[in-house]
């Protein structure tokens, strides 16, 4: 759809809309003031599109320099009597927990909605984690929508229990449900004409020791309410098919268990949570006690499965449960409906024999690794950085802690850039540790622009006061790369698409006492090869600043390159260098020759990798 339709304030239209397309028109729907994020998949189509409408929804819209600062801006905010937006990937609420907890204690004025984009299956992550832990640790509401139409629903629900009771709420998808299109019915919208809150100082704010034992006790009790409305949340609700079989199940994995029940004609009866936390406990005991044996479906962790077990203890009900605990589901990856069906044809009372079908084609599709964009200027950084550490014939091998963006595919041969991750910022972290902890071993580490003004610049700080020695290199590509290119603090453009200072990484590094800081142009692969080794020959902290924009914001640039970049097939010696060392992907050998193919940007990086020259500009 046009993103500009999702500003039509006519109720009952009907759009094929993307689940992240119907959050933002839910928000609009709710009458959203204010929103704030971090980017981050499988959330990060929600930024994408609120930047190029909040003006014309008349909505404050920012992209916050981390998560944790994202949230507090929305708290604040709501604070004020405004309704407010954040929302973020799983791994992006444990930079919010810190403030995220206590908002939970302070309470809001407004409405404040979370909304968190778990990663099953760990397709742009670097873990499984399940966002429903927060909101249990947090006592914060918590609901699972299971497709657009729902996202864009619970969220005008989610907003009304916000304000009604004072608490901040959380809205969990997952990737399959943020990225599945669907037919989404519009509710009315009336563009905001709110700009502005008010703070009233009536109440305690600050949850020092004192207030913070009051506000625990009210949260809590705010908490046993809401159990009663989660118990008789339309949100929630039983499919009754007349069976002894039954399936509890919430979000994403809702979908999989109606194919399958629908495609297999089977008898079986549903509970679907949508608000589950607090997790319904009457409700699902009423189930229980209707059915002699119950799968507990969800996508990640077993948490409504736990809950569900203590039900039937508590109660002590001859229920038969099944799920992740007792190995009928796998604990790890998302489902699909062959998982649910080969789990449901594990229960006793199962009765239907007929086999699944064969999904699987007999010719099995290749496999196709990412890879870094041809011309993308981290593979020369990459290139550079194994030449200059190779040139050192060491007899230890070197250490290459990464951090999370496009740049992390440089753990790939040949460059075999990245061997330490753990998040964002890091990096830097690690590369103290590692500075600490081995004297004979050279450390390259690698942060992009925008990771580095999320958590770089604490342990950057912590470096240099303790006296370490390491090089970090800064991958600077001009934007957040990896989530689809939005802009970061370092951009001179804010969140509403208008001017604003851009923040000086070389001025942040001098600031907080680098004194080795160079400013290179990765495509230069030559000096940038000189910079690494006396980067590496420096006795402390030493930052190269690896400046060149990524294709995906340079096309103008690219476009202009009028010529051609061909191979000399008569000067070319077979080395292979620019395959095997240089491993672009617009560089093939076929038919035994070096060939150059439509995909090249033109970056001329193979040109002065090439011993022979061999490779050169065309006409």
């Amino acid at each position: 759809m046009n993103i500009k339709e999702l500003l039509n304030p006519e109720e009952g239209k009907k759009y094929f809309m993307l689940g992240n397309e119907a959050a933002v028109r839910g928000v609009l729907e709710s009458g959203l003031n204010l929103a704030a994020t971090y980017p981050g998949t499988p959330s990060s189509e929600i930024g994408d599109i609120l930047y190029k409408i909040a003006k014309d929804a008349n909505v404050y819209f920012e992209f916050s320099a981390n998560e944790k600062v994202a949230v507090e801006v929305a708290a604040s905010a709501a604070s004020t009597g405004l309704r407010t937006f954040s929302f973020m990937k799983h791994v992006g609420v444990n930079v919010a927990a810190d403030s995220l907890m206590s908002s939970a204690y302070i309470g809001v004025e407004g409405s404040f909605l979370l909304l968190v984009a778990d990663d099953p299956s760990t397709f742009s992550s670097q873990n499984e984690q399940d966002t429903r832990h927060f909101a249990r640790q947090s006592n914060i509401p918590l609901f699972e929508p299971s497709n657009p139409q729902e996202i864009k629903d619970f969220i005008h629900y989610a907003y009304d229990i916000s304000e009604e009771y004072d608490l901040p709420v959380i809205i969990r998808t997952t990737t399959r449900v943020s990225h599945m299109r669907g037919v989404v019915t519009t509710g009315a919208y009336d563009k905001n004409q709110v700009n502005y809150g008010e703070f009233k100082n009536e109440r305690l704010h600050v949850p020092v020791p004192e207030a913070a034992r009051i506000m625990h006790k009210n949260l809590v009790e705010k908490i046993d309410k809401l159990r009663e409305v989660s118990e008789n949340s339309p949100l929630n609700k039983i499919i009754d098919n007349g069976s002894n079989v039954g399936v509890i199940t919430s979000g994403g994995a809702y979908n999989y268990v109606i194919d399958v029940i629908k495609q297999n004609n089977l008898n079986i009866n549903v509970l679907k949570i949508g608000f589950s936390h607090p997790y319904p406990e009457n409700l699902v005991k009423k189930f229980l006690e209707d059915n002699e044996e119950v799968l507990v479906v969800e996508e990640v962790d077993p948490l409504n499965e736990m809950e569900t077990l203590a039900i039937v203890g508590k109660y002590n009900l001859s229920t038969r449960v099944h799920g992740k605990r007792d190995g009928t589901l796998s604990e790890i990856f998302e489902y699909n409906p062959n998982i649910i069906f080969d789990a449901l044809q594990k229960l006793q009372s199962f009765e239907d024999n007929r086999k699944k079908a064969n999904d699987k084609t007999e010719i099995p599709l290749p496999s196709r690794p990412a890879t870094l964009c041809a011309g993308c200027p981290h593979r020369a950084a990459y290139y550079s950085a194994r030449q200059a550490i190779d040139s050192l014939n060491l007899d230890v091998e070197s250490i290459h802690p990464s951090d999370i963006g496009c740049y992390t595919l440089g753990i790939a041969p040949p460059y075999n850039m990245a061997n330490y991750l753990m998040s964002m910022g890091a990096s830097v972290g690690t590369s103290c540790g590692f500075s600490k902890s081995t004297d004979k071993q050279p450390i390259i580490s690698f942060i992009g622009d925008s990771t580095f003004f999320h958590a770089g610049i604490p342990p950057l700080i912590n470096a240099i006061h303790n006296k370490t020695k390491f090089t970090l290199v800064i991958l600077d590509n001009r934007i957040t790369a990896m989530t689809g290119g939005q802009t970061n603090p370092g951009i001179p453009i804010d969140g509403m698409g208008q001017d604003a200072p851009a923040i000086s990484i070389e001025k942040i590094v001098e600031a907080v006492g680098v004194e080795f800081i160079k400013v290179v142009n990765p495509l230069d692969v030559n000096n940038m090869i000189e910079v690494y080794k006396d980067a590496l020959n420096y006795d402390g902290v030493s930052v190269i600043i690896s400046k060149y924009p990524c294709n995906l914001i340079n096309k103008q640039e690219i476009r202009s390159r009028k010529y051609t970049i061909d191979v000399d097939q008569d000067k070319c010696i077979h080395c292979n260098k620019c395959i095997s060392q240089l491993a672009c992907p617009s560089i093939n050998l076929i038919d035994a020759n070096i060939n150059i193919d439509q995909s090249c940007v033109k970056c001329g990086v193979c040109i002065d990798v090439c011993p022979v020259d061999a490779i050169h500009k065309g006409e």
